[in-house]
């Protein structure tokens, strides 16, 4: 076997920095020898700022964190300037789950549960559906793929939707805890390889990873530990954050395509039309004023004040 390389930006990372707590991140490495590549991802301030929403149940927190793992590492598999989001809908106790993830690594994420919450990802989800949609910030086509949630964790899941949709062998290792979750992502790649057991012998090497291994070992420890006998090259990191795509103009777009009957009557129930994010609690609120200066039209009840409340 050829020995452990590695590289960032074809420069050698000195042992000191291997150490110290890395930011929130995501890393691509390639195999040298055989057509199989690989992503890290970890997040911690990330994954803090969408538990600071809402409090989840354990359970139920696991899953999302794993999602939004599996979605930094699917987005930054794929060329493209958009939008990639995961759902899962369930008759369990887990009844919508929504990631979304843009093409800069921006993430976002969110779930709805009822009860306890305290069941296995298989229980919480039911008899449920993972639907994977990638949309395009160009108005190009927008792609969805649909498979049964089965095969009790989120890995499992999302490996059968990349065998069944793309035909494209690969596999995840996901592990989410209460201050950090992480992913481990490896995709054989559509080209031939005298090394017909490359496939199998990485996937078997990448699943001796531990849960506390893949959250806190930095990712240049974390691949040679794993793949000391193989060349891997592995490129500068890229940064992953938190960050809600809502806005006061998407609201007002949204308000918009009600129609200005349906406009009327919440604010002849309600005095106001008030509106929240579901993923990051920011508050929208649109008097009559504001509403008729939307569809240009005057909305006969009493004006009061507008605000985005936090």
């Amino acid at each position: 076997m050829t020995p452990f390389s590695l590289f960032a930006c074809s420069l050698a990372i000195p042992c000191e920095a291997m150490s110290e707590r890395e930011p929130d991140s995501l890393h691509r490495f390639l195999f040298e020898d055989f057509p199989v590549r690989g992503e890290l991802v970890r997040l911690d301030a990330t994954w803090r700022e969408v538990l600071a929403r809402y409090d989840y149940p354990p359970a139920v927190r696991g899953v999302l964190g794993e999602t939004l793992a599996a979605a930094a590492l699917l987005a930054a598999t794929i060329k493209f300037s958009g939008h990639l989001t995961i759902q899962l809908h369930g008759d369990g106790a887990l009844s919508l789950l929504v990631v979304q993830c843009d093409s800069e690594l921006h993430l976002r994420g969110l779930a709805r549960w009822e009860g306890e919450g305290e069941q296995s990802a298989e229980k919480l989800l039911g008899e449920g559906r993972l639907v994977i949609t990638i949309e395009p910030d160009d108005g190009g086509e927008r792609y969805q793929g649909i498979v049964p949630a089965a095969g009790g964790s989120i890995a499992a899941i999302i490996g059968e939707y990349f065998e069944r949709s793309e035909q494209l062998s690969t596999r995840l290792w996901l592990a989410a805890g209460a201050h950090s979750v992480a992913g481990l992502l490896l995709q054989r790649l559509p080209a031939d390889s005298e090394d017909a057991d490359a496939w199998n012998r990485t996937g078997q090497l990448a699943g001796t990873v531990t849960t506390e291994e893949l959250r806190e070992l930095p990712a240049e420890q974390l691949l040679q530990r794993l793949f000391h006998e193989e060349t891997v090259r592995l490129f500068e990191s890229h940064p992953v954050s938190f960050r809600c795509g809502c806005s006061r103009e998407r609201i007002e777009s949204v308000i918009q395509g009600l129609g200005v009957d349906e406009a009327r009557t919440i604010l002849q129930e309600q005095g106001a039309i008030r509106v929240a994010c579901e993923f990051c609690n920011r508050r929208y609120q649109l008097d009559a004023v504001d509403v008729a200066a939307l569809f240009a039209t005057p909305v006969a009840v009493p004006s009061g004040n507008s605000s985005a409340q936090h």
